[in-house]
């Protein structure tokens, strides 16, 4: 779980081919589908907060919860920064504390310990951070935690990576990715037996015109059939709602990569 120091100041950068945009109307859409159209919402693994943002403007007050310091230091400086330009404009009457950037609590928190001070309407994660949880274990240990923290009837969203993307896409590969402000190399290896992706990162991060700082991370993942993210789920005290094939809204296929899982609260009355 402890990942994404050095990363952190690149992750925007490197993750610009991320539809946040689109992942974002999706969340909201499905959200409205089961009648939350505003309250509170939890992010977990919200990283630099660039969802987190997103869903702030739509209309929900947010709260993005991360264990990587450095993720967080980011988040709160866009936060300041769109609250900064906010401030420069002219007041309206719609101003509120759901605007962009602003009105956002972030806290600092390993997802399989988190705590709030009382319950939200909905929960959401993105960008394969539940993949970060390495055993049936872990994984029940947040569902039960999201099941607790969640108002009665409340919606959980959440995306993982496929078996099918570890074996068919990623596998031993090793991609690699050139930029002016740096580059990083990565270097994939996938065990199906364990189902563990492991993935070594290099990075080399611009200082200044003629110095690059190099730094080295490692990743695990876990891949998890859907049948075993519902059958835990369940244990957890949700209903499960839908697998789809990632944010395109159809029903999940054999070859999907990324899988979203749509699940409501079932126990309090």
């Amino acid at each position: 779980m402890d990942a994404y120091t050095g990363f952190a100041e690149v992750y925007d950068l490197f993750m610009d081919n991320v539809p946040y945009e689109e992942w974002s109307g999706r969340i909201c859409g499905i959200f409205r589908q089961y009648g939350i159209d505003g309250g509170l919402v939890l992010e977990l693994g919200c990283g630099t907060g660039k969802l987190t943002r997103l869903l702030a403007a739509a209309g929900y007050d947010m709260i993005g919860l991360d264990n990587s310091e450095e993720m967080l230091a980011i988040a709160r400086e866009h936060g300041v920064e769109a609250e900064d330009a906010e401030n420069a404009e002219p007041e309206s009457e719609d101003a509120g504390s759901t605007g962009l950037g602003s009105g956002i609590l972030y806290l600092l928190q390993d997802m399989r310990e988190f705590e709030l001070y009382g319950t939200v309407r909905g929960i959401c994660s993105v960008c394969d951070c539940m993949n970060y949880l390495l055993s049936e274990e872990d994984l029940l240990t947040v569902f039960r935690l999201a099941s607790n923290y969640l108002d009665p009837g409340g919606i959980f969203l959440f995306d993982m990576n496929t078996s099918y993307k570890y074996e068919q896409i990623l596998k031993d590969a090793t991609f690699a990715e050139n930029r002016d402000e740096g580059s990083f190399i990565w270097e994939n290896s996938y065990d199906a037996e364990s189902g563990i992706n492991e993935y070594d990162l290099t990075l080399f991060i611009r200082e200044d015109e003629t110095h690059f700082c190099r730094c080295r991370e490692t990743h695990y993942q876990r891949s998890y059939p859907a049948e075993t993210v519902r059958r835990l789920l369940e244990e957890a005290g949700f209903e499960f709602l839908a697998a789809y094939d990632g944010y395109s809204g159809e029903p999940l296929r054999e070859n999907s990569e990324r899988m979203l899982i749509a699940a409501r609260e079932n126990r309090k009355e």
